[in-house]
């Protein structure tokens, strides 16, 4: 029963990372789409006000890079993009293939 309990456990821990992702996502994809909607902003503005406008503009971006970027370290904790683990790996999978390719040539001759 506690192997069963272990597995839900874990099931349900992936199901979570895997919704926070999904999230991260979505919010850089908004983020994306309101950032060109901005730069586009920043083309046609004119008027008595374009100094306010653009100011409004400059501490959205800055305010929701900041949002953006503490949300992904929240999200991404402890998953580097390159960890040591992943060099190993990837050490390990380059050496595989350059066995494999001594064998291919050894049957060939």
């Amino acid at each position: 029963m506690t192997s069963l309990d272990e597995e839900k456990k874990r099931y349900n821990k992936a199901k979570e990372s895997v919704q926070k992702l999904k999230i991260f996502y979505l919010h850089l994809i908004l983020y994306g789409i309101v950032i060109a909607l901005i730069a586009y902003n920043f083309y046609i503005l004119e008027g008595p006000y374009t100094d306010v406008i653009t100011g409004l503009n400059i501490s959205i971006i800055v305010f929701w890079t900041i949002i953006i970027f503490i949300h992904g370290w929240r999200v991404f904790k402890g998953r580097l993009l390159f960890r040591k683990s992943w060099e190993d790996k990837k050490i390990k999978q380059l050496l595989e293939e350059k066995d494999e390719d001594k064998v291919e040539t050894k049957i060939w001759e």
